[in-house]
Formats: C-alpha cells, sequence, structure tokens
C-alpha cells in the first residue's frame, strides 16, 4: 500500500512503473494489493477485502485532487476495483476448484 501510494502521490512517477496506460497502472496496483490482501487474510470475506481496497482506492483520489500535477478521475477507482474483481474473482474460483 505504501509503494502504491507513493506511486499515485509523487507528482512524477518513475517511467519504470508506467505500463503506458494510466488505468492499466491502477487495475495493476489494485490486482497486486487484491493478490496480498487474499494472501494475508485468507479467511477474509472478498466483499470485505474488496470494499476496504475501493475505500482506499477512492482515498488516493481524493488526495490526488489536492497534490500538484495529479489529479483525481473516477474512471481510476474503476480501474482499480476491475484489478481487484479479476483477482478475487479468480482467487474465488482457485479457492472452490482446490476444494477449500
Amino acid at each position: 500500500m505504501c509503494g502504491v501510494a507513493w506511486l499515485a502521490f509523487t507528482p512524477h512517477p518513475p517511467p519504470q512503473a508506467d505500463t503506458g496506460w494510466d488505468k492499466a497502472n491502477h487495475a495493476l496496483a489494485f490486482a497486486v494489493m487484491a493478490l496480498a490482501a487474499r494472501l494475508g487474510w485468507p479467511a477474509a470475506r472478498a466483499a470485505t477485502l474488496a470494499a476496504a481496497l475501493a475505500g482506499y482506492g477512492v482515498l488516493i483520489e481524493l488526495v490526488q485532487a489536492v497534490v500538484p500535477g495529479r489529479s483525481a478521475e473516477p474512471a481510476d477507482v474503476l480501474a482499480d476495483l476491475a484489478g481487484v474483481t479479476l483477482v478475487l474473482g479468480l482467487a474465488g474460483w482457485w479457492r472452490r476448484r482446490a476444494g477449500n
């Protein structure tokens, strides 16, 4: 979360951390956090993890609204949620498949 916050709040993130498309950056960052959350809290409900990460995404956008060189975009939150949904959905499928 700290790494994502730094990337989100720095006026000029390093080009090595850029996929070339802002929405893909958001989806990838939140997919990684969703995977870490699922692995860190395996007994947590997916909806709880998704809600926490969605709240974090909204918080990032609110802060970006006042950071020079950054802007807040509702579509970024949707991209965040796409990454979260993909990973938590795949994790749920994997757990059902494995019989856990």
